[in-house]
């Protein structure tokens, strides 16, 4: 009877030891599944969402890793055991359900069935070119492209003995606009792995800020330094902090920017997608995140606050312009007939209006040609969108012809800003040598791109366009119409050098003095006048001397004048002064 019962009990217990065994190897398997996925989880930080795609790879990735481990613990080694089994058909027809859901998904969200619905995403509005874009002063011209920025960016990073051997500059250099000039900023980042060991605890202490107008680049050194950014690990990196703090939000991409008391933020758009699962994309909330403390504040994108310069990334903003264009007249049109269709050109820059930073880009036909129909501005806070009409040259074509008038220096152009001079649009952009650094400056007329201007500086730049203008019937400067002729006795001359360029400056004797004024602009001049000539353009202006006669035509300026052409027949301007010619006579 005893050995009975201890045979029951030895069955019990090697009974409970199997149970016990299956039990851990359960255990173990669905512990090893959690953290998979949460690795999986934690590296490529998908949004818990239905309308995010890496949610549903995903979704199919951990059901996938489910079978597999279930086929492991079954000892499951032939097809024809895969078959059988329920569950791993169970798992096959989630994964396939998956794919279906996904696929469909994507079809029914495209263009192919929606294209009316993408085409009214934007709704931009026609407007005048003269009223909206006025004439700008030289401090408020953009000189820089990114590119430019970058290299002034690293010099400045050079010259920073107790930093550069642990910090670099980040390639971000969001554009925006500071205190109503233009500014590009950008963070510092890590050198390397070893050097986030060695100076995570204490941050990142700076960020680099390029006046784009004056080119001063600034290294602003913080009180309390940036711990939340792109070069951090773990969860003091920006995009793992976001996504455990909003799980759910789906991240566009993100930009730097700093308030206007200099303070440094993440600005990150939250991605909204109005048709169907994943298609229509706008921004739909702004998540601001303090860079150094890494506290956030959410607010939906109309009431994003002024400061923010960019809550819409550039490339979704030509996106949306181009749904705009290709699809007037529906999908197929714009594949197969392609009439009426307009597409953006390949390129754009920024302008500053009215505190907010806009994308520019020209508006072409699909047909091939080199000229744009207008252009469009598109606001990258509000979404806003204007669109002029104006025949021209797109923007390559701009650019070739600035190069070719200096192609014996073999300088290339930057991608063209557009600018309203004497009311008329104006492309303006910079020429740069072999090593990226800024040179020269070129204004090309965008209805006329023969039409060009070189100059060293901007203010010589603007000077050189004018006088093209001017020569070829365009519009002057302040409206005048005609040019100003003086003739005289030169008083003083004086040379100087301007970046590398020789300059002559002449005042004239204030007896018998002769100018010329357009009959509709015959006001007396403030006298003396200064004028100023080139001797890249006047090389004989070399030969003259005080005292000597001399008559110029000229366009008045605010302190110095600039020459248009010159001579020396004294006698024959004051002859014609004798045919009923309208001068005035100035004697002081």
């Amino acid at each position: 009877m005893s050995d009975r019962h201890d045979t029951m009990g030895n069955k019990a217990e090697n009974l409970l030891g199997k149970v016990g065994k299956t039990m851990k190897k359960k255990i173990a398997a669905g512990l090893t599944l959690l953290v998979l996925a949460f690795l999986y989880y934690y590296v490529t930080l998908p949004a818990i969402n239905i309308h995010e795609s890496g949610f549903w790879f995903f979704l199919g990735a951990l059901v996938a890793a489910i079978m597999i481990l279930y086929a492991i613990r079954k000892r499951i080694s032939s097809v024809q055991e895969l078959r059988s089994n329920k569950v791993l058909k169970f798992g096959v027809f989630v994964i396939l359900a998956i794919v279906v859901v996904y696929a469909a998904g994507s079809l029914l969200s495209s263009p192919i069935v929606n294209a009316r619905k993408y085409q009214k995403l934007v709704t931009p509005e026609e407007r005048d070119f003269t009223e909206d874009i006025k004439e700008i002063s030289y401090d408020q011209i953009p000189l820089l492209d990114k590119e430019s920025a970058e290299l002034l960016g690293n010099r400045k990073m050079g010259s920073m003995v107790d930093m550069v051997s642990q910090f670099e500059v980040s390639s971000l250099y969001s554009q925006i606009n500071y205190q109503e000039q233009p500014y590009r900023v950008s963070p510092l980042v890590y050198a390397s792995g070893i050097k986030w060991l060695t100076n995570q605890k204490e941050g990142i202490p700076a960020y680099i800020r390029i006046d784009m107008a004056t080119q001063n680049t600034e290294l602003v050194k913080l009180d309390t330094p940036i711990k939340y950014s792109e070069s951090e690990y773990f969860n003091r990196n920006i995009y793992r902090h976001l996504r455990f703090k909003y799980p759910t939000y789906m991240f566009d991409q993100l930009s730097f920017e700093i308030d206007d008391n200099g303070t440094p933020y993440w600005i990150c758009p939250v991605k909204k997608f109005n048709i169907g699962l994943f298609g229509g994309q706008t921004i739909g909330k702004v998540v601001l995140c303090n860079a150094q403390t890494g506290e956030t504040t959410e607010y939906k994108i109309e009431d994003c606050p002024k400061w923010v310069d960019r809550a819409y990334p550039s490339d979704l903003l030509l996106e949306l312009y181009n749904y705009h264009g290709m699809l007037k007249n529906g999908f197929l049109n714009s594949v197969l007939g392609q009439k009426g269709c307009l597409k953006t050109t390949d390129g754009f820059n920024y302008l500053t209006l009215d505190d907010d930073v806009w994308v520019y880009t020209g508006v072409t036909s699909v047909s091939g040609d080199k000229s744009n129909v207008g252009f469009v501005l598109m606001n990258q806070r509000t979404m806003e969108t204007r669109y002029y009409v104006c025949d021209g040259a797109q923007e390559r074509s701009a650019m070739d012809s600035a190069e070719g008038q200096v192609q014996n220096l073999k300088y290339t152009a930057a991608f063209p800003l557009l600018l309203n001079i004497s009311d008329q649009p104006t492309y303006f952009m910079a020429l740069k040598d072999g090593a990226g650094l800024v040179k020269k400056y070129a204004m090309v007329n965008v209805q006329k791109y023969q039409t060009v201007a070189i100059g060293d500086t901007v203010e010589e730049c603007e000077k050189n366009y004018e006088k093209l203008l001017a020569e070829g019937g365009g519009k002057k400067p302040d409206g005048k119409e005609g040019d100003y002729r003086i003739t005289g006795k030169i008083e003083k001359i004086a040379q100087a050098v301007i970046e590398g360029n020789s300059h002559f400056y002449i005042t004239f004797e204030g007896t018998d003095l002769i100018l010329t004024t357009p009959e509709e602009n015959a006001e007396e001049l403030e006298m003396p006048l200064i004028f100023d000539v080139p001797v890249t353009e006047f090389p004989e202006i070399i030969t003259y001397n005080p005292g000597d006669g001399l008559s110029l035509n000229f366009l008045p300026g605010d302190k110095i004048c600039s020459v248009l052409s010159l001579g020396n027949d004294q006698k024959e301007q004051t002859e014609k002064t004798q045919t009923g010619v309208d001068k005035e006579v100035i004697t002081e």
